[in-house]
């Protein structure tokens, strides 16, 4: 039979009539899983603050890295033994779940590649360039700055990577439109939550910027750079990737320190973005001996 909202106690500002799919109760974990507290007033998020992620990977990085960011949470019943700590953290903080069928799950992500959760979550601000350095460590750092790439796939394949080899952060240049959503979470895999997104402003600036705090600049170029595995490498180092399609912009690509190409037979035209910064990625790490593991 279906039901309303997993049953909670009220919080302030909080209204537990839900307008969602409906869920069901047979299964859904009770209430005393954990003891309530009374948390801090809940601040409405704003339009454009919040986003619908999906995932099972993707929900438990934000669950561990960022729990008090979560808003609403919906799941099949087959994910609640998966999910029992996420779920009592609900009960304890007065955050609303349901158990839903798979089709509700399938509208609610717009894809049916959930994984059985799909979660309504607060987006992690991007950070400044100058704050971003500000708390970089000393020593090797390594960093992607994102050229026109849009494909949420692709960016979410980037994101995994990027956590995979310890990238220090993922720059956006000024007006960028990339943001995090549903599909790039996912195919991120948890990445989403270990890089930070930072808005580094226009390239003149941001690149002089850079490299008063020691980071080379390379552009990545589907043919005409220096070979990848034979050149030097610095070890604070910004790769500047292209757009998918028409790749680096060229003048773009003049300004920076140094051309780097990735070698093939030729029998395809190129690696896609996110295959090519996964090798790019790949050559720094095993350069500097940085420990991925």
């Amino acid at each position: 039979m279906a039901g309303p909202w997993q049953k909670l106690p009220p919080r302030r500002g909080h209204d537990a009539r839900a307008t969602g799919p409906r869920d069901r109760r047979e299964g859904a974990p009770h209430a005393d899983a954990a003891t309530p507290r009374d948390p801090a007033p809940r601040v409405p998020a704003r339009r454009g603050e919040e986003v619908r992620l999906h995932g099972l990977n993707a929900v438990r990085a934000l669950f561990q890295a960022r729990p008090e960011a979560l808003r609403k949470l919906y799941l099949t019943q087959a994910r609640v033994p998966a999910l029992k700590p996420l779920l009592a953290w609900c009960v304890a903080n007065r955050v609303g779940y349901r158990v839903v069928e798979e089709a509700d799950l399938n509208k609610l992500a717009a894809s049916a590649h959930h994984e059985g959760v799909v979660a309504d979550v607060l987006r992690r601000p991007p950070l400044t360039l100058e704050a971003w350095l500000a708390a970089l460590p000393a020593g090797p750092a390594l960093a992607l700055w994102l050229d026109g790439v849009g494909n949420p796939h692709n960016f979410g394949a980037i994101l995994r990577s990027a956590a995979h080899f310890g990238v220090a952060g993922l720059l956006l240049p000024q007006d960028s439109p990339l943001a995090l959503s549903g599909a790039a979470a996912r195919v991120a895999e948890g990445g989403a939550e270990a890089v930070p997104l930072v808005q580094a402003g226009d390239s003149a600036s941001a690149f002089a910027t850079l490299r008063a705090a020691g980071f080379g600049l390379a552009a990545t170029l589907v043919e005409g750079g220096d070979n990848l595995f034979a050149a030097k490498l610095p070890q604070r180092l910004v790769y500047v990737m292209g757009a998918e399609g028409e790749g680096m912009d060229r003048n773009l690509a003049k300004t920076c320190d140094l051309t780097l190409s990735i070698p093939g037979t030729g029998r395809v035209e190129s690696l896609n973005v996110a295959s090519a910064t996964a090798v790019l990625l790949a050559q720094w790490a095993s350069v500097i001996n940085f420990p991925t593991i």
